[in-house]
């Protein structure tokens, strides 16, 4: 088969490697779309990669093409989308239903061969079937929609409380869908980027701030009659992002660190004495998985998509690209603001 094959820093080839074969329990999948996610550029145009040669690749949808032995649940056909973790399943959090904390997992598309390819093989689980009526490259998304339901559920998520989103990248997006699926009373998103605030007010945010403008931070207050947010997500990463939660979060609410950080942050006592005086819950969120495997999260994407209460359309993608031209697609993002939406990758081109 042809695959994305990762050779070193910033040499990604586009070349012929043996195609899988499920063994008992596994399932062999024909790729049509994956998205190119945020922790896949470090690993390509960094030094991320846990080994070469590797072929990345996590977030994305097919078709089952040949059963390994024992696999009851799937048939040869089946639309399905990839679930990237392989957890131990035999470790005290597994038993827990806590797998993305498991110590001893895998991962498809970093620990092991994923889905920059024509083909990939998963577990019988690790394939969530979908309906037909939505599209493969909807069902590339499943991955970070489920992240973004994750992070919701970390803190004691109720309807009718104020949301801030801080950060309109994917995930952010995400978040802001489920937060209004799940009865936000009213949703403020925060980004740099004009584009992107609107989009967030295209898919349901009832404002949209930039942080580059003066007295920011006083004008979303505004929007809560002064008392803050009762619910703060951040979902870039950045130490600007995660410091700004702790001034807009409300006395007695939450505030859930989605974003992974890239670089080391510290704060005066006076920005962490606010976790104090104001008594709000922190907490973080890693992954998108619970009990039973790979959990909720999986079962709701695919329910709100397929009855089009989750909403997605072509506004979410920048570009799609064959599987040969992979190295083309990296190589945008080596150029700040030039990529600004998913790339999906093409297994079938």
């Amino acid at each position: 088969m042809k695959a994305g094959v990762l050779h070193a820093r910033e040499d990604i080839k586009y070349e012929e490697i043996r195609t899988p074969s499920p063994k008992a329990g596994e399932v062999l999948i024909k790729v049509k779309y994956t998205g190119i996610c945020g922790s896949d550029i470090p690993r390509v145009n960094g030094n991320a990669s846990h080994y070469y040669p590797n072929v990345l690749g996590h977030e994305f949808s097919g078709v089952v093409a040949k059963l390994g032995e024992g696999v009851e649940t799937l048939k040869v056909g089946d639309k399905v989308a990839g679930v990237p973790l392989v957890p131990c399943m035999e470790c005290e959090d597994c038993e827990k239903g806590d797998y993305a904390l498991c110590k001893h997992y895998s991962f498809i598309g970093s620990r092991q061969f994923g889905s920059f390819a024509e083909y990939v093989v998963v577990p019988e689980k690790n394939a969530v079937k979908f309906d037909d009526s939505i599209s493969f490259e909807h069902g590339a998304f499943f991955e970070p929609i489920t992240v973004a339901l994750h992070g919701l559920n970390r803190l004691d998520y109720k309807p009718g409380g104020t949301v801030a989103i801080l950060g309109c990248g994917t995930i952010g997006l995400f978040t802001m869908q489920w937060a209004k699926i799940f009865g936000a009373k009213k949703i403020v998103v925060f980004d740099i980027n004009e584009e992107r605030l609107v989009l967030a007010r295209k898919y349901g945010a009832d404002e949209g701030i930039n942080t580059l403008s003066e007295g920011f931070i006083e004008q979303a207050k505004a929007l809560t009659n002064g008392r803050g947010f009762d619910y703060v997500y951040e979902t870039a990463g950045s130490t600007k992002t995660i410091k700004m939660a702790f001034d807009l979060v409300a006395n007695k609410g939450g505030v859930c660190l989605i974003g992974t950080p890239t670089t080391e942050l510290s704060f005066t006592v006076e920005e962490w004495e606010q976790l104090n005086r104001k008594e709000f819950n922190l907490t973080g969120s890693w992954m998108s998985y619970s009990n039973e495997f790979p959990g909720k999260e999986w079962e709701l994407t695919a329910q709100y998509i397929r009855d089009g209460e989750f909403k997605l359309d072509e506004s979410l993608v920048f570009k799609k690209l064959p599987l040969s031209k992979i190295d083309e697609a990296f190589n945008m993002y080596k150029t700040p603001g030039v990529v600004k939406a998913k790339i999906l990758i093409d297994s079938e081109q």
